[in-house]
This record gives structure tokens, sequence and C-alpha cells, in this order.
């Protein structure tokens, strides 16, 4: 033995357990790069339990995000009113107001006859809590009712030339 000097102190299976690790540093090491090479090849390589990014995405999510980019959602608010209103506010007040104009959060409301404007305008609160139920949000926040036109004597038998009535008030 010329001049090398050995240690025996350190034990052999702790040298063994040392050469385990690093032969397993390496083979993981080799695993990485062959994944990443099959994945550059275009074979199939098989994901563990968790989730990962190409991992089917479900119907909803992928419907959402398709109505936020294209800016479809005020769109759809308003045809689930008008699709809905008589399952929204009740078979009687569909039959005698029907939504009119719909520019979130306005919903316009044409009644049939006065009568029925003036029950509206009544049943209000009511009809704005039924529409956020049945909607599952507070799309409409207001709503104005109109009732119907009445006639116009512009024209035909009972028109006044010029200024009309309003010419006897001094």
């Amino acid at each position: 033995m010329s001049g090398i000097a050995r240690d025996y102190s350190t034990p052999v299976a702790a040298l063994e357990a040392l050469d385990r690790v690093r032969r397993m540093e390496v083979t993981e090491a080799k695993f990485v790069r062959s994944r990443r090479r099959s994945r550059l090849r275009g074979e199939v390589v098989y994901s563990g339990s968790g989730r990962d990014g190409r991992d089917p995405k479900t119907v909803s999510s992928v419907l959402g995000s398709l109505i936020t980019d294209r800016g479809w959602s005020s769109s759809l608010d308003i045809g689930k009113v008008l699709g809905r209103w008589p399952d929204l506010v009740g078979p009687q007040v569909a039959q005698h107001a029907t939504p009119v104009d719909f520019s979130p959060p306005l919903l316009v409301i044409a009644a049939d006859s006065t009568t029925w404007a003036t029950q509206l305008r009544v049943l209000k609160p009511t009809i704005l809590r039924k529409l956020e139920e049945g909607l599952g949000s507070a799309t409409i926040t207001e709503i104005e009712i109109k009732g119907p036109q009445g006639r116009s004597f512009k024209r035909g038998r009972r028109s006044v030339a010029g200024r009309g009535p309003r010419d006897t008030f001094g």
C-alpha cells in the first residue's frame, strides 16, 4: 500500500444507500428526458390521477367562456325573459302584459288596459322578486310599466286646425 490511506470508518450499508440514491436520481432524470422526447415525437404520455391541462373540460365551463368571450350574456338574458315570460310572472299576468323592451337592468312592460297597468304597478315588487328567482340573478332591477296608447286626434273628424283647444286660454 503505497501512500493511499483508506478510511474504513464509514459503514458499508451507508455507502450502498448513497449509491442507490444516486442511481435513483439518474433514472428519474432519464424518465423526465424520455417524457419530454415522447411529447415532441407525438407519442402518448399518460398522466397520473391528478388534474392535468389535457383533461376534458365540462360543457358548462366551455359554454360559459364562449358566452363571455363573444359578449352574448345580455342576449341570453333577453331570451330567458322573453322565452319564459308566462312561467316567470304567471299565466294571468302574462295574458295581459307583454315585455316590450329589455335593456338590462330595465324591463319595459306594456299592459293591454289601464286597469292592468295600474295593477302591474302595484305588483311591481312581486314581479321583480319572481323574475330574480326565476332567472337566478339580479339581471332586472327596474321595471317600467306602460299602459295602452290613447287615441290621437291629430287627424280625422275631431282634429282642430291650429293650436287646438289651448288657444282659448289667454
